[in-house]
Parts: C-alpha cells; sequence; structure tokens
C-alpha cells in the first residue's frame, strides 16, 4: 500500500503520484479549499522510498510504461534538498524510462533555496516546478492571506528558469474582486513580464460557499464579478503582456469560461485577444446564454455557438428564469456552479 494526495495539475492526469509531504505548510489562502480541515506534515525519505517501492512492485513488468510522475502535495520543495534529490534519485531507479518528474512549490520555498540547488534538482531529474502566483498585486494577495509578495514570486521564479527547470505559474483572474480588477491584471501582468516563466496558466477564481470570502461578500468588502468581467480582466492582463515565449493557457481548467485562449504569446497573442474580443462583442443576452451553457455541460462550446437563433431560443428563457426568481439571479447560480468545479474541504470543520 502506499499513500496518494488529493490533488494533482490536469497535466498529470496519468503520472505516477508520489506523496512527498502530507497538505499544505501554508494553508491559509482564502480563496483554496483543498488542504482545510487537514494539517501538514513531512514524510521521510524512507516512507516515501518504500511507496515508490510498492508502487514499482505494482506495476510489474509495465513498470517501463510509467514515463511521469508527480510529487505530491502542496510544497515537496519544502524538505530539505538533500531529501529531495534522494527522493528524485530513488524513482529514477525504481522507473527506468522515467522522463519527467514535477511537483507544486510556494514561491517562499522556491525563494529560500539557491540556483545550484535548483540545478542539482535538474540533474537529479525534476523536470518541472508548478506554482501558484495567483496575482502580482501586493494588496490582492494580501486580501486573500497568500502569505507571499510580488519580490518572492520574481526571486524564486528567476532562479528556477536559471537553473533550467521548466516553470509553470497559476494566475486567479477575478480573485481581486470588482474593486481591484485593473491593478490585480496590471500587476500580475508586470510580474509575469519579469520571471518569463515556460507557462501562465489560468484559474479563474471561484467562490466557495465555506470560504470567508463569503462573508466578505455579504459584508460588502468583496464584489464577485461576473464571467463578462473576468474575461475583460483576462484581456487586460494578455494585452499587457509581453510577446515572451511563454505558453498562456486557458484550456486546461474547467472553471475558465474561454477554454479556447491558448499560445505562446510571441506567436498567438493577437489572436488570444481576438478570441476575447469575440466573446465581449456580444450581446449581453448572447453572454448569459454562453456562460449558462459552458457552465452547466463540460463541454468546451465555441463562442460562435450562440450565434445560432435556435440555441438563444432553447437558453433565453433559462437565463430570464434565474433573473426573475431573486436579485442577481443568474450571476448566484453561475458561482454555484463554479464552487462544485473546484476541489472540496477534506473535513466539514470550520473553514477559517
Amino acid at each position: 500500500m502506499y499513500e496518494q494526495g488529493v490533488i494533482r495539475p490536469p497535466s498529470e492526469a496519468w503520472s505516477l503520484l508520489v506523496r512527498v509531504t502530507r497538505n499544505c505548510p501554508w494553508n491559509q489562502c482564502l480563496f483554496c479549499p483543498a488542504y482545510k480541515g487537514a494539517s501538514f506534515s513531512r514524510r521521510s525519505v524512507a516512507e516515501v522510498k518504500a511507496d515508490i517501492d510498492a508502487m514499482a512492485e505494482e506495476y510489474g513488468k509495465d513498470i517501463h510504461m510509467i514515463k511521469t510522475a508527480f510529487l505530491q502535495d502542496a510544497d515537496s520543495l519544502v524538505l530539505k534538498t538533500e531529501q529531495i534529490l534522494e527522493i528524485l534519485r530513488h524513482i529514477k531507479a525504481r522507473f527506468p524510462g522515467m522522463e519527467r518528474v514535477t511537483t507544486y512549490a510556494r514561491a517562499t520555498t522556491l525563494k529560500r533555496k539557491s540556483v545550484e540547488e535548483f540545478v542539482q534538482l535538474k540533474e537529479a531529474g525534476l523536470t518541472r516546478i508548478h506554482v501558484g502566483l495567483e496575482s502580482g498585486s501586493r494588496t490582492v494577495l494580501k486580501m486573500i492571506k497568500k502569505g507571499i509578495t510580488p519580490e518572492d514570486i520574481v526571486d524564486g521564479g528567476r532562479k528556477v528558469m536559471a537553473a533550467g527547470i521548466s516553470l509553470s505559474e497559476y494566475i486567479m483572474p477575478g480573485v481581486g474582486g470588482r474593486a481591484l480588477s485593473e491593478e490585480h491584471a496590471r500587476e500580475t501582468a508586470r510580474l509575469l513580464n519579469k520571471v518569463k516563466p515556460d507557462f501562465i496558466r489560468v484559474r479563474t477564481f471561484a467562490l466557495h460557499p465555506k470560504s470567508p470570502m463569503q462573508k466578505m461578500v455579504e459584508e460588502g468588502t468583496f464584489v464577485p464579478m461576473t464571467d463578462e468581467e473576468i474575461v475583460a480582466e483576462i484581456r487586460l492582463l494578455v494585452s499587457c503582456l509581453d510577446e515572451i515565449h511563454s505558453y498562456f493557457s486557458c484550456g486546461d481548467y474547467s472553471p475558465n469560461l474561454l477554454m479556447e485562449v491558448n499560445g505562446y504569446l510571441d506567436e498567438k497573442k493577437a489572436d488570444m485577444l481576438s478570441e476575447l474580443d469575440k466573446f465581449l462583442s456580444l450581446t449581453p443576452e448572447q453572454k448569459k446564454v454562453y456562460s449558462l451553457i459552458r457552465r452547466s455541460n463540460s463541454i468546451n462550446y465555441p463562442i460562435d455557438i450562440v450565434l445560432d437563433e435556435r440555441v438563444m431560443k432553447q437558453v433565453l428563457p433559462e437565463v430570464e428564469k434565474l433573473e426573475r426568481g431573486e436579485p442577481d439571479g443568474f450571476n448566484r447560480y453561475i458561482e454555484t456552479l463554479m464552487s462544485y468545479m473546484i476541489p472540496q474541504p477534506q473535513t466539514d470543520e470550520e473553514w477559517v
């Protein structure tokens, strides 16, 4: 038997999941439900190696088919570099066909390690690090209790890039709310232009009903954004990004509305802006119909679907029904649908 954590990046869906730590060492972010109600702990190298051995035994003669692995949970690099190196070397020894090993890490953890340590990790087999940037705005980072600063993001990210390890930065449109939307977009783009990561992955903010941010909504200190407003925010962010060789990705996360907005910024920036503008140019009714279709289905429908009069006649009455039900009923319904698309807390304990 071996342990596995609760989440991993979508790109690691077929990877070997090696649990190095349990849960998140910070676990105070107001927007994140994944580790709430669970405590953090480091696993010993011996425990992790025993898990790797058990996995190798399980795969048996098919072991050569395992090409990728992901180190769980939220911040595996919080371990000492020597410990991570030993784990990486054991993975390579037991899974000789391994080609890619990736992990989550926090910006503060990356900042504490040296470029030389990252070079060692790369040589041992670590190929990519996934990092939750969320926002480049100091104000937003403080509001959501991210526990990092813009300087941490830049310093940590640049070290990873200098070592030649692939860097995937996650950004969260909408998490600043309506009041901080422009600052959130511009400052996030400013930091990304400095770091120049290999990947910029969009993770649209979804408000979980147990989140402390729900109380902020009730108190009027946080105003959630509509799909239309979030698309406009993403458009501003993309327009502020330099034409760097970073892959901007909306297509690997179901809560994102426009999943066709993907591509290298130095090749496809104009095309992505055009796709965003296509949605923003729709009538208010068409925008709501498209939002309802996308949020109600896992299928990635093209924007043009709402140009079909038959579709509009079929779906628009449902939009109108939601708007008659309660004040702001349509947007509240969309928020509810999105809240089911994100990881849920591991326990029913109060989320603080």
